[in-house]
């Protein structure tokens, strides 16, 4: 295997750990490829190589969480019952923001990234499906504002004051308080 096919891949993760860096900080619209190419030390071209708009760039931070995402809502509407099926979404999405601590916040209060992905009709269509295994707890009006409010409240809850906390720790709280506004109680078999 030849040193160039080595470094490709390693190059494209590093690009793509500082892309996420970068757009945490600074947004997704606030940061521009000479930006990124400056983070790892290399020219622009050396990161254009890999990756010609920040639109690819930021499809490729985000497509294995969308895949995963993509498993939690398949396995959430396998579930018998809406609240099952909420359970099982909410556990899976806020597993999935807790391992992406930087990222989700980006993704949900990021107006560029948010447009740019909402774009994509695969990803509107999971995170409509999202929201209407979290909503169905509540038809209706009501039930797609909890779901909302659980979102942005997610989010909201990879915030600076809770980067120290524990993994366990974050967990637990945003589920609790998520299924309070959902109106979940809490399973047997965890009280």
């Amino acid at each position: 295997m030849s040193v160039a096919a080595v470094r490709a891949p390693d190059s494209r993760h590093r690009f793509i750990d500082a892309a996420i860096r970068l757009f945490a900080r600074h947004s997704f619209a606030g940061t521009s490829l000479q930006m990124i190419a400056d983070e790892v030390g290399v020219t622009k071209s050396a990161v254009h190589h890999h990756f010609r708009t920040r639109e690819e760039l930021l499809t490729a931070v985000i497509e294995p969480l969308l895949g995963a995402l993509r498993a939690v809502v398949e396995a959430a509407e396998g579930q018998r019952g809406r609240r099952a099926r909420a359970e099982r979404m909410l556990a899976g999405v806020v597993d999935l923001a807790v391992r992406h601590r930087m990222l989700v916040p980006m993704l949900i209060g990021d107006p560029g990234a948010t447009g740019m992905l909402r774009s994509r009709t695969e990803v509107g269509d999971l995170v409509d499906r999202m929201i209407t295994l979290l909503a169905e707890t509540d038809p209706g009006v009501g039930g797609l504002i909890k779901a909302d409010m659980v979102m942005a409240g997610i989010a909201g809850g990879m915030s600076a004051r809770t980067r120290g906390l524990d993994d366990d720790v974050l967990r637990r709280h945003l589920i609790d308080a998520s299924r309070r506004t959902l109106g979940l109680r809490t399973p047997r078999c965890l009280t």
